[in-house]
């Protein structure tokens, strides 16, 4: 399949993480975290993560964590679906063509639950054809961009007619904030934001283009509960262990052992600081700019990071051919494809 457009959209609320630290400090306090746990926020918040700003779709973090499981789960169905449609107008815009023209649209997203899903919301807001396909992957967790690709692929390639997908990965981790005294809840305040990345994809082949190809998966069920989330009275509640930077590498390194074309460029789901210092040398790279960038930027966006990371890549004027994408997280499974530029 072949990439027409690909923009991204953040909600107007950005925080950086001495704001984070503020908030959770006078939070932190009042729900009797202890001071181990203080600590260990503080030294995050105020030292150098890696991250520079976030950006919140429910507001201001003192705010999203006086909020019950209700008001989170209300709070997802209103913004999952408006910063989806935002995305989705800017790619469509793009690419110079009408929502009317998509044939399929396909989300993921993996930090709230609709049924009918996402993708029926963004139709309605934008005013898709009722005979349009829709499909809603949910449960993959930070991978899913690339397995999301990899559906939308397999229905480009249903017909000889020329199609027309759009692809929509959107999170509001904001929505699954939770604190209480466990390392990894801790590290997660610490680390995710929220932001959606939308790209238009088509199947027929045209010079400049570049053509998705590859597509790749390795899953290890034994390490699931070493990321994922579990259900806190009603809330999400994210589960991440220590060793999640190993997971990562060595996952990312099977899938990248059998990779054919040396890639010109690695973009890779920005996980956090120590998960892209375990990765660079995987690659025989020293760091991981693009996904750095959109860290620094963002911070960890969950599954639209490593489309972010592709955004980022090709608004550069760069004369590479090659890219491979490498997205991971819950299952614990690791992801991977090639980009070609065609000529």
């Amino acid at each position: 399949m072949f990439l027409c457009s690909i923009s991204s959209a953040f909600p107007p609320a950005s925080f950086t993480q001495t704001d984070c630290w503020d908030a959770l400090e006078q939070f932190g306090q009042k729900r009797g975290l202890s001071d181990r746990s203080m600590g260990l926020l503080e030294k995050i918040l105020s030292g150098d993560s890696g991250i520079d700003q976030r950006s919140f779709a429910l507001g201001r973090p003192e705010t999203i964590f006086q909020m019950d499981a209700q008001q989170l789960n209300e709070a997802f169905e209103i913004h999952a679906p408006a910063l989806a449609s935002e995305a989705l107008r800017e790619a469509l815009d793009q690419a110079e063509i009408t929502a009317s023209e998509l044939d399929a649209l396909f989300v993921c997203t993996c930090t709230g639950y609709l049924c009918p899903g996402v993708s029926s919301h963004v139709a309605e807001r934008l005013g898709l054809r009722s005979d349009v396909y829709l499909q809603d992957l949910v449960g993959l967790g930070c991978g899913a961009a690339i397995p999301l690709m990899r559906a939308a692929d397999g229905f480009l390639k249903t017909s000889d007619r020329e199609l027309r997908v759009a692809t929509i990965s959107v999170e509001i981790c904001s929505a699954c904030f939770y604190i209480d005294d466990d390392p990894g809840v801790l590290i997660s305040l610490c680390l995710f934001g929220d932001g959606a990345s939308a790209s238009i994809w088509n199947n027929l082949s045209k010079s400049g283009l570049w053509c998705a190809h590859d597509f790749q998966s390795v899953h290890r069920p034994e390490h699931r509960e070493k990321i994922r989330f579990v259900n806190a009275q009603g809330r999400l509640r994210n589960q991440l262990h220590r060793s999640v930077p190993k997971l990562a590498a060595g996952a990312v390194g099977e899938l990248f052992s059998k990779v054919h074309l040396k890639p010109d460029v690695v973009l890779a789901h920005t996980g956090g600081r120590d998960v892209l210092t375990a990765l660079a040398p995987v690659f025989d790279e020293e760091s991981l700019p693009h996904s750095e960038k959109i860290l620094r930027k963002y911070g960890n966006v969950s599954s639209p990071s490593v489309m972010l990371a592709l955004e980022s890549c090709l608004t550069q004027p760069s004369n590479k051919q090659q890219l491979w994408l490498t997205s991971f997280g819950a299952g614990f499974s690791a992801h991977g494809c090639h980009l070609t530029k065609l000529t």
